[in-house]
């Protein structure tokens, strides 16, 4: 071990030197790891959400609603309009927004960059009105404002760095191992769910979102109301990392005071 300690440090402080250089600050205040940027995340989002489409788009399951469709991007564009306005390094996101036939998936997303698409299956089974619909999409885009794809990255990235210092400590015989696991762990991390930190972060700026949009934060309440119903017991898919339902209807009721003056000033607006 100790033949090896010249390399050990070196690497270990400019691990630490990267990780201290690379903190950012969440729209909310919270301390965010970024050794990916935005802009990395933004085109690594882009060649996924081809990727993604592009398979589906020949089976003939993208837009196959028109109805649902306008209603789905009369909404967006309503949140963009507002997110745009509120966080101008977003005006050139290429923001756009599909439905996916998939009566079994209850889920929505929004990538790193603006692209959006919900899921039939959370039209059918959640029967969401426009205001439910509103903080589905609201929150969604929020996971976007945020950086949580970045961030995601960048916890991945880390945790390769942190492995290739443990392999180097180790010894060369063992650093290969080593590397191959983190990436496969990095690989995986970009694939997973946002923490639980990320979905109160982006409850929180979504409801916002969508308040200012002149959608109804009560309805925020109602929807994850029907959101714990769903499934008997057995959560879909949207909220197998979210918070419980509980607790988190407790943090909403505890932000509608705050958002009912920016939906009234957002609805007189509408009708000037």
């Amino acid at each position: 071990m100790r033949r090896h300690a010249p390399l050990f440090r070196p690497f270990l402080a400019l691990l630490v030197a990267a990780l201290i250089a690379a903190c950012a600050t969440s729209p909310t205040g919270r301390r965010q790891l970024m050794l990916v940027s935005p802009e990395q995340a933004v085109n690594a989002s882009k060649q996924a959400y081809v990727q993604m489409l592009a398979p589906l788009a020949k089976e003939g399951k993208i837009d196959t609603d028109p109805k649902l469709t306008a209603r789905v991007r009369r909404i967006t564009n309503r949140l963009v309009a507002v997110a745009v306005k509120r966080f101008p390094q977003t005006r050139d996101w290429e923001w756009s927004v599909k439905v996916i036939d998939d009566p079994k998936t209850v889920n929505a997303w929004c990538m790193a960059g603006g692209r959006m698409a919900v899921y039939t299956g959370l039209i059918q089974q959640i029967k969401p009105t426009d205001d439910e619909l509103a903080q589905v999409m609201g929150h969604e885009i929020a996971h976007a404002l945020a950086n949580h794809t970045a961030e995601k990255m960048s916890v991945a990235l880390a945790t390769l760095l942190g492995v290739t210092a443990v392999g180097v400590a180790a010894g060369e015989e063992h650093r290969g191992a080593a590397l191959t696991g983190a990436a496969l762990a990095a690989k995986l991390a970009i694939e997973l769910p946002n923490s639980r930190t990320a979905e109160a972060e982006a409850d929180q700026i979504g409801i916002e979102l969508a308040a200012r949009a002149g959608y109804d934060p009560r309805a925020a309440i109602r929807l994850w109301q029907k959101m714990a119903k769903l499934g008997g017991g057995r959560p879909p898919e949207f909220l197998s990392t979210h918070p419980a339902p509980e607790n988190r209807i407790r943090a909403l009721q505890a932000l509608v005071p705050k958002m009912l003056p920016l939906y009234e000033r957002a609805r007189t607006a509408s009708r000037i």
